[in-house]
């Protein structure tokens, strides 16, 4: 599919993930924690400093072995969205953050930057580990939603995340993709009329995929994943998922794009199986000479960090206001040992937030500020405690001030990151939330938050919607239509293609009256 050579190599896991929530009261301590910190991930862990070091590494690896195997290089992230990964020890602990049984590891995208968690951190011999490949495989969602923001096809979505976190790091500094994995041979294989076909393949969207039972879902990533690996890596098919993709882009149902691209799907099924039974499958091969990988920093975590970090754990993790109000109360008190610890006190301002204590957060980052006040996180916090704070207020010149000091903490944080999402879609709520018609300025601000987190569907149909409102219809239909083409976008896909069925016969410069309905959803939160 691109032009990298294809090098014999050998094989790997697979994957797992999901959602609820649990605080980890009594984390146990191991060792000293570190942060390693790169141009894409932050990394916490109470391991070994070179296992931590080798393993942010291998990130970074990863991320420019992705860039050299697409062609496309994307642009370093504002410090405050970058990847945040909790090293947080056994699958216990993991499945009580993630609220669910049979999970190895876990992903959440966020705009405001997303997070990550695994298990220990394991470096095997360069083979990730199931709860790395795991992070493995969302970051390549991540990498390759900032590449295209229309979803690929379901299948070719799962396999495409399938084939890049197989992965191998070699000694020498390369990097091999596409690593044959044997975790997905089993499930590739069942009895014949257990197995997903490819016609089935290639027309199966998430809403009857979730419905399906444990054994057909395995066997859908372990096809998805076979399938890919062989219309990337062979010869006689060079070229085809790439023209695949552009007819589906251009609206062709995926079983018709693929039956005028693959040809007889009866063939394709017969080479996809003696492609599996290939021993000699092929790997792409990243040189280290062609590896652009960021440095780590490392750093040991003070006492009253490493304190806290359990309570930082879950609060990343997001948790119902209830079980933050308890979270909170265990922050106050290890907050009370190290008053003059900035880091301490701004994880203490977050989980104020999150408990819906406004003006205790709005303390908390005050406190935070005074001992650094270039303290990003507590400069963010401050600021959307404030917009909630004048959310609810009922004096209108209480309202209007708050809003004014929490946009110049926002404000401060965005002179300080210029691409941080939040200041820059906060500049648009500013107006919005008050009734008052936004500045251009604040406009481009929101979409350029927009643009950030190109997976952020929220931020997309706000913008779509601004665009409504102003008459730019044709900039709506451009933010709205991957929403409406999103695979997994079940009911919301459906309400955003109704949205353009709408736009469908309106005209340029006809503007559609809805920053009304935008500002009661802002100040409904």
């Amino acid at each position: 599919m691109f032009p990298i050579r294809c090098i014999p190599a050998r094989r790997i896991f697979a994957l797992a993930l999901l959602l609820a929530a649990i605080s980890l009261a009594g984390y146990p301590v191991k060792a000293a924690w570190y942060e390693a910190s790169s141009d894409h991930f932050v990394i916490y862990a109470d391991d070994d400093e070179d296992e931590i070091r080798i393993f942010a590494e291998n990130l970074e690896r990863y991320h420019s072995a992705m860039e050299r195997f697409t062609g496309r290089d994307l642009p370093k992230p504002s410090p405050s969205n970058r990847i945040t990964v909790y090293a947080v020890g056994s699958a216990g602990k993991v499945r009580q953050l993630a609220g669910s049984t049979g999970v190895v590891g876990f992903y959440l995208p966020r705009s405001s930057g997303s997070v990550a968690y695994v298990q220990d951190i394991r470096n095997k011999e360069g083979l990730a580990d199931l709860s790395t490949k795991v992070l493995l495989h969302e970051y390549a969602h991540h990498f390759l939603s900032y590449t295209d923001r229309f979803a690929m096809p379901l299948w070719m979505n799962e396999g495409a995340a399938e084939f890049f976190s197989a992965a191998f790091f070699a000694p020498d500094g390369s990097v091999y993709l596409g690593v044959p994995s044997s975790f997905r041979d089993f499930t590739i294989f069942w009895k014949e009329e257990e197995m997903t076909s490819v016609r089935e393949l290639l027309d199966l969207d998430w809403d009857r995929l979730k419905g399906r039972n444990a054994k057909d879902k395995q066997s859908f990533y372990g096809r998805s994943w076979i399938l890919y690996h062989y219309l990337s890596t062979a010869e006689d098919r060079s070229g085809q998922l790439r023209e695949y993709w552009l007819q589906v882009l251009r609206g062709t149902p995926s079983l018709e794009a693929a039956q005028a691209t693959f040809g007889d799907l009866g063939v394709l099924e017969r080479q996809l199986n003696r492609h599996f039974r290939d021993r000699n499958k092929k790997s792409y091969h990243i040189k280290a000479d062609e590896i652009d990988a960021s440095p780590v920093a490392m750093r040991a975590l003070s006492d009253g960090e490493a304190a806290m970090m359990h309570i930082r754990i879950s609060a990343d993790r997001g948790l119902p206001t209830q079980a933050t109000i308890g979270l909170a109360e265990q922050a106050r008190n290890i907050a009370s040992s190290y008053p003059e610890n900035p880091a301490v006190q701004a994880v203490l301002a977050k989980v104020e937030y999150d408990a819906r204590n406004n003006d205790a957060a709005v303390s908390a980052a005050k406190n935070t500020l005074a001992l650094d006040p270039d303290r990003g996180d507590a400069l963010l916090h401050k600021g959307l405690a404030l917009f909630r704070k004048a959310r609810g207020a009922s004096d209108a010149v209480r309202k209007s001030s708050a809003y004014d000091e929490g946009m110049a903490s926002l404000e401060q944080l965005g002179s300080k990151e210029p691409d941080h999402t939040v200041p820059l879609s906060h500049a648009y709520r500013y107006f919005v939330e008050q009734g008052l018609d936004p500045t251009d300025e604040a406009k481009l601000a929101l979409v350029r938050s927009a643009e950030l987190a190109p997976f952020d569907q929220e931020l997309w149909l706000i913008t779509g919607m601004m665009h409504m409102n102003d008459g730019r219809i044709a900039d709506a239909k451009a933010a709205l239509l991957p929403l409406a083409s999103n695979p997994h976008g079940g009911e919301k896909a459906e309400q955003v293609r109704s949205l353009l069925s709408f736009l469908s016969d309106k005209s340029e410069g006809q503007a559609i009256p809805v920053q009304d309905a935008i500002s009661s959803y802002f100040n409904s939160e």
